[in-house]
């Protein structure tokens, strides 16, 4: 079995703080950086980073869901992970400073492949897919943290 991983970047014009802070936020801000990959959104413990436990599904493709359950922790400064109990993926969200008042949100997700030619399928395509949907996500928490920077 190998690891599969997927990273995104991109710059947002709001500072780290705010950015992270969005991010952060399970219990208002998170379900609207979701798009419609997403369903059964749910806060089961805490809701604001560390201590955190949130439910979603997640349709990567017409056939894959995965019925995710994430403990969050926040292991240092501007970092947050999501680590699923109902499986081996862990995606690690990244916020760093990028210049005078912009920051730099990375997400990368790592889990456990299958093996054999599913697994090449896997690997090949799952990295691209999940890419595509959290730039989605990433772009709707530029929107969101960006408005509140020009206010």
């Amino acid at each position: 079995m190998a690891q599969v991983e997927a990273t995104t970047e991109r710059i947002i014009a709001a500072d780290p703080e705010t950015v992270f802070d969005a991010l952060a936020d399970y219990e208002n801000t998170r379900a609207k950086l979701l798009p419609g990959h997403f369903s059964e959104y749910e806060v089961r413990e805490g809701g604001d980073g560390e201590g955190t436990l949130v439910h979603w599904r997640l349709q990567a493709t017409s056939k894959r869901v995965r019925d995710c359950l994430l403990e969050v922790t926040e292991p240092s400064d501007g970092r947050l992970v999501e680590k699923d109990r109902n499986s081996s993926m862990v995606t690690t969200w990244t916020v760093t400073p990028a210049g005078e008042g912009s920051s730099k949100a990375v997400v990368t997700t790592v889990w456990d492949g299958a093996g054999g030619i599913g697994g090449f399928f896997e690997r090949t395509f799952a990295p691209k897919g999940l890419g595509r949907i959290y730039d989605e996500v990433l772009a709707r928490l530029a929107k969101e943290t960006e408005k509140g920077a020009t206010a």
